[in-house]
């Protein structure tokens, strides 16, 4: 005997056996398993939650639509604010009718002419994107050479390049898709840099080990592995091109959904205003419905059983 105290609860037994710990104390905590959910119980609580959002989602949009009914009754001037059903009647209207009358569009065909001015922009911008930003992360020359470039453009609107891109291009759609194509660049490029140097180096270091090269790094492992963070940086940007190709319609242009908010207001329909609006926000839930798939596919992580 030492005389030094011992331990306890670091006592083993003689047969090197650990030795159970003394019982608490009441009103101590006693030690159990982990409480953490494992994945069954977290995919049940998924499930069980994803109907409730939805209903949830449905009665916010049923109470700014009253919301909007209400003002609209109170305010008693549709040019102001038109009711709900005179706005749902304009909308069903002029989807199969022209307006102006006279060489004018339907919204339907006007929604197919910003639909497609959107893809192509948009898609420009992306694979452009996708190349200088794995360019960046994988060519340390190129990140010091374009990074001063994306930090004074990034923050530009595209819309202030608008008068410069019709004095170019003219009121085309060359200068529309350029336009989309300048605002979803440095986006796209910030994204996938981004989401590239976030890779966990071992994944690199694994892969490299096991014979590959840098360029097979870069595209099986760190773009794969960056897939969910380009995807992110897809859906903001494609907020931002629905904002540029609407102002772009409404200043240089002859169809277009923006073209057509712009010509109702110029003669006060604004019922009409309201149906572009409704169509615009359709078609941006619609895209950012088929990212938000497409994310879901690339990372398991968000699948559900």
């Amino acid at each position: 005997m030492t005389g030094e105290p011992v331990d306890t609860l670091a006592a083993n037994r003689p047969d090197g056996t650990e030795a159970p710990l003394p019982p608490k104390a009441p009103g101590e905590e006693q030690p159990g398993p982990s409480e953490a959910p494992g994945p069954e119980v977290t995919r049940a609580k998924q499930r069980r939650r994803s109907p409730r959002r939805v209903l949830y989602g449905a009665a916010g949009l049923l109470l700014a639509l009253a919301v909007w009914q209400v003002a609209a009754v109170v305010i008693g001037d549709p040019v102001t604010l038109p009711t709900l059903s005179q706005t749902v009647r304009e909308l069903v209207h002029y989807l199969t009718h022209p307006y102006p009358e006279v060489q004018g569009k339907t919204l339907v065909e006007d929604a197919l002419i910003s639909t497609g001015r959107i893809l192509a922009g948009f898609g420009l911008g992306t694979a452009v994107g996708l190349v200088l930003g794995a360019a960046m992360a994988g060519v340390r020359v190129i990140r010091e050479l374009a990074d001063p470039i994306l930090t004074v453009v990034r923050p530009l609107p595209p819309i202030a390049f608008i008068p410069l891109l019709v004095v170019w291009f003219g009121i085309g759609e060359t200068s529309k898709v350029a336009l989309l194509f300048f605002g979803v660049l440095p986006v796209i490029t910030i994204a996938t840099l981004g989401a590239l140097d976030a890779v966990p180096v071992e994944l690199l270091h694994a892969s490299r080990s096991l014979g590959a090269s840098s360029f097979y790094t870069m595209v099986h492992v760190r773009l794969r592995a960056a897939v969910p963070g380009v995807i992110t940086g897809m859906r903001i940007a494609m907020g931002g091109a629905w904002t540029s190709i609407i102002a772009a319609e409404m200043i240089a242009a002859t169809g277009g959904v923006g073209f057509l908010i712009l010509q109702a207001g110029n003669y006060l329909q604004t019922p009409l205003i309201f149906s572009g609006i409704i169509v615009i926000a359709v078609l941006g839930f619609a895209f950012d419905g088929l990212l938000r798939l497409l994310l879901r596919a690339a990372d398991p992580t968000l699948r559900r059983s």
